[in-house]
């Protein structure tokens, strides 16, 4: 699964442009479809036949986008005026590099001798940013990148330390990366494997997503915020890496299914797997979309803690990872003997 996560996130899909991701996992999918869909969201949807049939189907869900940039404007000294597509801390993406298809550029701001001390002691605003592509006049860098084009933060996937993996986009191609494994094999019951578009800017493509398949239940593979650092305390840390995945019964968009959770929890502890809570409410997922679907979507979510998450060096530990995969294999078989 470490090389599959490799590839995913290295390839480029921000929201609202996740094609070169849903070409590769449908490629990697078909082998193994009994059906898939796209709707005009940009949702790929992909059936695999199991065991087991229900009366509604098993959902599994994942998205495929990742946190961005769209260029807004041009100066005209050829600087390219942007914004960030998703929720991005301005504070890391300065002197980042990033993509816009196949231009390169850097993001830049004001150099520190020329501000103010009000201005250094504050969060830059995106609007004081710009990126930097080498061109020389704004001409120039219209033949390049025009107002409305997409970009992604262009980092190397990189192994390191005790077990780490460093990389842009680890929420959510890792959820992706879990799902096209457990489609290699004929899953317990019906399921429909989800990857869904458009999360970081607000759950879209999973409210499309959810209607259309109208699941009896459905689990939500994510990303999720890590705060395991220097001088952080415990109760303010969230989860940790290497701690196994999280299992979390709230967040800010979803109450998550009380005997879903429960399952969850007790097949981590009967399969000897480890897993956590989260140490605070926080984040959300296509859960909150999804479980207000039609007449309501019985939901459960699992998530690998990930560092720095919504950066250039999103930083995850490759043994979670794993445990992700493993969890989940072991919660849907169980799941399928619970289902009618």
């Amino acid at each position: 699964m470490l090389e599959l996560l490799k590839t995913l996130c290295a390839l480029p899909g921000p929201s609202g442009e996740e094609d070169a991701v849903r070409d590769f996992i449908r490629a990697q999918a078909e082998p193994y479809a009994d059906e898939i869909r796209t709707d005009p969201m940009g949702n790929l949807m992909v059936f695999r036949a199991g065991a087991k049939q229900a009366d509604k189907p098993l959902v599994v869900c994942a998205h495929m986008d990742e946190v961005g940039l769209i260029a807004k404007r041009v100066t005209d000294d050829g600087m390219i005026k942007f914004g960030f597509v998703g929720g991005v801390d301005p504070r890391v993406a300065i002197g980042r590099r990033v993509k816009f298809g196949g231009t390169p550029g850097v993001v830049g701001i004001k150099a520190v001798h020329l501000t103010k001390a009000s201005e250094r002691r504050r969060m830059p605003d995106a609007k004081e940013l710009y990126i930097d592509i080498g061109a020389s006049s704004k001409k120039e860098a219209l033949d390049k990148v025009a107002p409305g084009d997409y970009g992604v933060f262009d980092g190397q996937v990189v192994e390191f330390g005790d077990g780490l993996l460093k990389a842009k986009a680890i929420d959510d191609r890792v959820g992706c990366a879990v799902m096209l494994r457990l489609l290699a094999e004929k899953p317990a019951q019906d399921t429909w494997f989800a990857f869904t578009v458009q999360e970081e800017t607000g759950l879209r493509g999973a409210a499309t997503a959810a209607f259309a398949l109208d699941p009896g239940v459905c689990l939500v593979l994510e990303g999720t915020t890590a705060a395991d650092l220097a001088e952080v305390p415990p109760h303010r840390q969230v989860c940790a890496l290497r701690k196994g995945p999280v299992l979390p019964f709230m967040d800010r968009t979803t109450i998550y299914d009380a005997g879903l959770f429960s399952l969850m929890r007790d097949t981590a502890m009967a399969a000897g797997l480890p897993w956590q809570l989260k140490q605070m409410t926080s984040g959300g997922t296509d859960a909150g979309r999804i479980h207000q679907s039609r007449a309501g979507v019985r939901t459960m979510c699992l998530a690998a803690p990930v560092r720095y998450i919504h950066s250039p060096v999103s930083v995850a530990a490759v043994c979670d990872m794993e445990n992700l995969l493993a969890l989940t294999h072991v919660f849907l078989q169980n799941l399928a003997q619970t289902i009618e």
